[in-house]
């Protein structure tokens, strides 16, 4: 009598780009080969190229989900505080004190990937650009919810703001990524968000 086969083991997506996330966001786009997602996935290689088409899909769909964890974990931020300048220096503050569940010695992935990528690879260096501009218009929202309270002043470039902002938050992520104690990561936070609650204080 003829055995039935077992049945394959499901394919659970999320686990694939959270594993395919954390492989290239270590080792980048071209360092990443197709053993290394192999071994990361639990997937065979026709099962990945089935399941993203190719690693260069594969690739701008994990970093689609870094973008999207990082965009939710600055609206939670700013949506638990109670005005939006103390929102976003409390978002810098976690960053420094490693509260956001990311991988501590890590530098931006999208910084990393635009930094990385080659003229032959646009679709990778345009999602990267991309993304970190509709981060930059996040962070500019609040700010100019904060001149609209009235907690920052009427004159006040929410722009320059949130680009000021945007590099305090990448010039972290690089401390990190070098390897600085979690102390002077803190401390340096801590600086950062009281030069922009200075800044932004009203006349």
């Amino acid at each position: 009598m003829k055995r039935s086969r077992p049945n394959a083991r499901p394919y659970d997506r999320d686990a694939a780009l959270d594993a395919a996330l954390r492989l290239f966001w270590a080792k980048g786009y071209h360092a990443t080969s197709l053993k290394d997602l192999e071994a990361a996935l639990t997937m065979k290689p026709g099962s990945i190229y089935a399941a993203f088409q190719s690693k260069e899909a594969l690739f701008l769909a994990a970093l689609e989900r870094y973008f999207l964890r990082n965009r939710a974990g600055l609206a939670a931020r700013l949506a638990a505080a109670p005005t939006p300048i103390a929102g976003l220096t409390d978002y810098l503050r976690a960053l420094g004190r490693g509260e956001l569940g990311e991988d501590p010695v890590h530098a931006c992935m999208l910084v990393k990937t635009l930094l990385d990528a080659t003229p032959n690879d646009p679709a990778i260096a345009n999602a990267a650009r991309h993304y970190l501009d509709l981060m930059r218009a996040e962070i500019a929202a609040a700010f100019e919810r904060a001149r609209t309270v009235g907690e920052i002043p009427d004159d006040a470039d929410a722009e320059r703001l949130a680009t000021r902002f945007q590099s305090d938050v990448t010039a972290l992520r690089i401390e990190a990524h070098r390897g600085t104690d979690r102390a002077a990561l803190a401390q340096l936070a801590d600086g950062m968000a009281a030069d922009i609650a200075r800044q932004c204080q009203p006349a």
